[in-house]
């Protein structure tokens, strides 16, 4: 199979990283628009592959060591700016505004073209698989810092 550049997971850019993703009928309602709660499903997808970009393999936190890693959404400020219809083409874009301590700060947006459809602002709690809070290790937190600094 010939290598044409595509990655099923997006991509690290000067801006953070990018996902493709369609529209799909399943994520519309009855006005043929994207459901607004569908558009969290979207924001999803862009930051788990956003962190499998960068060499993060989510499931495998929860064991990495004896205290175990699991980021979970601990606040979201969303935008709704355009709505999206079934068949566009849309882009997930995600970047780190900070990763530290027992958090990380993300910012995302969903844009159609040049065209801003929604710009969230993303809080994830850094918790043990106890569910109490703990450090994000400094590797982690630098990673996800310098690779979009630099991507």
């Amino acid at each position: 199979m010939a290598d044409n550049g595509f990655s099923i997971s997006g991509a690290l850019t000067q801006t953070g990283h990018e996902l493709i993703q369609r529209v799909y009928y399943e994520d519309t309602d009855f006005s043929g628009l994207v459901y607004h709660a569908r558009y969290l499903h979207f924001l999803e997808r862009g930051r788990t592959d956003y962190l499998r970009c960068l060499g993060v393999e989510q499931r495998e936190l929860i064991s990495a060591d004896e205290e175990g890693l699991v980021f979970v959404v601990h606040r979201m400020e969303i935008d709704f700016r355009n709505p999206a219809r079934m068949d566009d083409v849309l882009t997930i874009v995600t970047r780190t505004e900070k990763a530290g301590g027992a958090k990380m700060v993300l910012h995302q947006e969903i844009r159609r073209g040049e065209t801003p459809l929604i710009a969230a602002k993303v809080i994830i709690a850094v918790i043990n698989a106890r569910g109490r809070p703990r450090r994000l290790p400094e590797a982690l937190a630098k990673q996800m810092q310098i690779e979009t600094e630099g991507a």
